[in-house]
């Protein structure tokens, strides 16, 4: 199996000023290639320290992907180290790549400077990926000596994980990878332990080859990620399918999806398929359950609209909550909540209807803690409501408050099949 090093190159990482998403998206894609990483490294804006550890980890890694260091200004020295490092003789201009400066500033309005030009300029061992998001291009360097083969990247987010697939199917072209399986199963409504509880049987009768990761996220709750490294792929493809037979005989509906998916996703294919409609309400959730639905292409096929009605004053004029029932509820209820769903309902003329009301925090009502959402999800079956309560900070919170609450809609979408 090959092995590889992620190296992350900026002052502004170290000091925390940007977060190193560069790493994670880049290990999960080598991963799913079936390519070990041994090393994640983050280093700094020091020529010497860059070319040492870039040394280092190509005398002893099969593929090094480095992340940053490539912009127009100063302090971007990658690019240099790497002309000495590979032994080049002199810059090249690479005509993929200047059309795509002279492109992407001309889009933006902007002035084609000659610091911009510059970016076009690579040393003439490199082999170029055009870069389609950036100025900055992707830089290939192979070794004649049984090293490893360096790639560069640029460190803005944005271009790095838009360049990972270029990247990858370069590997893969330059590589005999072994092959590698992968399934993943999308479970949400349990927690992580009792899950591991509810399957331990079912998890301890698997192959040996055969290995069961879990992936916990706030929005689309637990990945179960089963994986086969070598063999037969068709032949491990079956097997796996076969094995997660049993597993969905076990979860049933806590299971949403049998890929990589979302909820939000799921819920779109139930309604694409029936041509039925929703809508939102929303309060303390503040607008994430409509960016979520709408963060998949086509939601406008069943997705109306929404209304955040985070003052009382809206909850009562636009969605025609009784004064009456907040008096005598409060805001974070149950009949609260039933009434904002059945109001942006009748607003919207939509099928289903979705809303939440609650405390994401910091603080309590002095009645309820923070944490506490009430959910509720209207339809032709009547009216449904469910309180959950988390114990995270303000941001988490919210993310789970909308996760529910679209776990909750795809139950009851399911009661109609």
């Amino acid at each position: 199996m090959e092995i590889a090093s992620i190296i992350t190159i900026g002052d502004e990482i170290l000091i925390g000023q940007v977060l190193d998403t560069n790493s994670s998206f880049l290990a999960r894609a080598l991963e799913e290639e079936g390519i070990h990483v041994g090393s994640m490294i983050s280093i700094g804006d020091n020529e010497q320290q860059i070319e040492e550890t870039l040394r280092k980890e190509l005398s002893a890694k099969d593929i090094v992907i480095v992340t940053g260091g490539l912009g127009p200004t100063k302090d971007d020295i990658t690019k240099k180290v790497l002309f000495r490092l590979s032994g080049s003789k002199k810059w090249v201009e690479h005509p993929g790549q200047l059309e795509m400066v002279h492109l992407i500033l001309r889009s933006r309005g902007l002035d084609v400077l000659p610091i911009n030009l510059a970016q076009a300029q690579v040393p003439d061992k490199a082999e170029v990926i055009v870069n389609k998001k950036g100025t900055a291009p992707v830089m290939v360097f192979r070794s004649s000596e049984g090293k490893g083969t360096l790639y560069s990247l640029p460190g803005v987010p944005f271009e790095a994980v838009g360049a990972i697939p270029d990247v990858m199917a370069d590997i893969r072209s330059h590589n005999s990878l072994a092959s590698i399986t992968h399934r993943s199963v999308m479970v949400y409504g349990i927690a992580e332990s009792s899950l591991s509880e509810m399957i331990a049987s079912w998890e301890d009768a698997l192959p040996s080859d055969m290995h069961l990761a879990y992936l916990p996220d706030p929005l689309t709750g637990i990945r179960l990620r089963v994986s086969v490294y070598g063999g037969d792929k068709e032949k491990n493809e079956k097997r796996v399918d076969a094995q997660l037979a049993g597993l969905k005989a076990i979860l049933g509906n806590l299971i949403y999806s049998l890929e990589d998916s979302s909820l939000q996703k799921s819920i779109g294919e139930i309604l694409k398929e029936r041509a039925e409609t929703i809508s939102a309400a929303e309060s303390c959730t503040g607008g994430e359950i409509a960016h979520l639905i709408t963060s998949v292409p086509g939601s406008s096929a069943y997705f109306l609209g929404s209304v955040t009605s985070y003052a009382i004053s809206v909850k009562e004029k636009v969605l025609g909550v009784p004064s009456s029932v907040i008096e005598k509820y409060g805001v974070v209820s149950a009949e609260v909540a039933a009434a904002m769903a059945e109001g942006v309902r009748k607003l919207t003329s939509s099928d289903y209807a979705v809303s939440t009301t609650g405390l994401a925090g910091p603080g309590g009502d002095g009645i309820n803690p923070e944490g506490t959402v009430w959910i509720a999800v209207t339809g032709p079956r009547g009216t449904r409501t469910v309180r959950y309560s988390y114990k995270n900070d303000r941001a988490r919170n919210i993310q789970r408050f909308a996760a529910s609450a679209l776990n909750f809609l795809r139950l009851y979408l399911l009661e109609g099949e």
